[in-house]
């Protein structure tokens, strides 16, 4: 059977970290080892002890710009299992997390991504306790469920997510990993799913493989992103020839964030406190969710929001922040 290298990146979130090393190292089967990129200036002090290595990479950038990409390359780079398994340092991995990428991930399948469940605030002062975990975490309302077995292929590559993937070193080679013109907060993974989708590599949902995401505090749409996801978003229609992230990029112009202009987007002001006070996740909610806030913005009753006309109309309005041609 192969063995699994466990990578995550992370700046901050010192709690989340170690709740991630001590599920690892409660896993069924262990991984060879676990690699953090680590996105600011000091390493992690006070790791727990644990029956594999860990290792830091220090990944920054001059401006303290999230490097994303770059550090997903860079802890893949230094890794030395068979499998690469990705998890973001808020996801703790469930018992048996380990051997199911070693199941999935054989060469030539392409990537994997696991279950998540959503934890309410509070889910984890009482230590990693996976039974409750199990029955108190959700699943996020717009993402699609797992296969109820097995693997099922995804079949668009904007599904891909980065909080939990899997892939065999061999289809990551393949890939050419993540481009590094991305940085600060957005469309570095959806230009992966891109880039797989280009280059032939399947993209897969799993049944397993399952993290539960650790409550933090958020904002959806990323309002405190807002400069990178304008910026990232134009990378993006750069190397395809359309903008990504529209949803985020409807919901701020619908705040009067930003508007469009000639093709081109236009920041007109930052956010202030109303704006964080409608899209702060509250502790009451397990994850964040542009759709609530856009519902909100326009006073959608309950009733309307999965209407096929609601659905049509909201579309029609994302893809308009698409493109980059003037109207």
């Amino acid at each position: 059977m192969p063995d699994t290298s466990v990578l995550t990146i992370a700046r901050g979130r010192d709690v989340h970290l170690h709740n991630v090393l001590r599920a690892l190292d409660m896993q069924d089967t262990p991984p060879r080892e676990v690699i953090i990129g680590v996105m600011q200036d000091l390493p992690y002090a006070n790791l727990p002890q644990l029956r594999f290595p860990v290792k830091q990479i220090k990944v920054t950038r001059p401006d303290g710009q999230l490097p994303l990409a770059r550090a997903r390359n860079a802890v893949a780079a230094a890794a030395q299992g068979e499998v690469l398994a990705f998890v973001d340092v808020d996801c703790i991995p469930a018992p048996g997390y380990v051997s199911d990428v070693e199941r999935a991930c054989v060469p030539g399948r392409g990537l994997v991504m696991g279950e998540v469940a959503y934890l309410p605030a509070g889910a984890t002062d009482g230590g990693i306790d996976f039974a409750r975990f199990e029955e108190i975490g959700v699943r996020h309302s717009d993402r699609q469920a797992a296969p109820a077995e097995g693997l099922r292929r995804c079949e668009d590559y904007r599904c891909f997510w980065s909080l939990n993937f899997a892939m065999h070193r061999d289809d990551w080679a393949r890939s050419g990993g993540f481009c590094e013109d991305y940085y600060g907060y957005g469309a570095e993974d959806t230009d992966f799913g891109r880039t797989l989708d280009a280059k032939g590599v399947a993209i897969w949902w799993a049944q397993g493989a399952k993290v539960y995401h650790q409550y933090h505090d958020h904002c959806m749409p990323p309002i405190h992103h807002l400069r990178s996801v304008v910026r990232n978003a134009d990378v993006f229609a750069a190397r395809w020839g359309h903008r990504t992230m529209e949803h985020w990029l409807h919901g701020f112009r619908m705040m009067g964030l930003i508007d469009k202009r000639g093709g081109e987007i236009v920041i007109l002001r930052e956010p202030d406190d109303a704006d964080y006070a409608l899209c702060r996740q509250t502790s009451d909610m397990p994850y964040a969710n542009t759709r609530r806030v856009l519902d909100k913005l326009q006073e959608i009753e309950a009733g309307r929001r999965n209407s096929r006309d609601r659905v049509a109309e909201v579309e029609a309005a994302q893809a308009d922040m698409m493109h980059t041609a003037a109207e």
